[in-house]
């Protein structure tokens, strides 16, 4: 029988500018949304591109699986 011990996400996000959208707004959205549902992540780049959208890099915690060495 196997366990997953721990386990966690690394995404490349893109906050875009379409549809007259807010890319820091809706950035802050979903990291008030991460807080509310306690998921633990840790942003590790942030940068603003020429067309105005967002990308940010993040490590997150993967359903509620333990994240052990993953967010130090």
């Amino acid at each position: 029988m196997r366990r997953i011990m721990s386990a966690c996400l690394l995404q490349t996000m893109r906050f875009d500018t379409a549809n007259d959208a807010n890319p820091d707004q809706e950035f802050e959205m979903f990291c008030q949304k991460l807080d509310r549902n306690k998921t633990q992540y840790v942003i590790e780049d942030k940068k603003k591109e020429p067309d105005g959208s967002l990308v940010v890099r993040l490590r997150k915690q993967y359903n509620t699986y333990k994240t052990a060495g993953y967010m130090d």
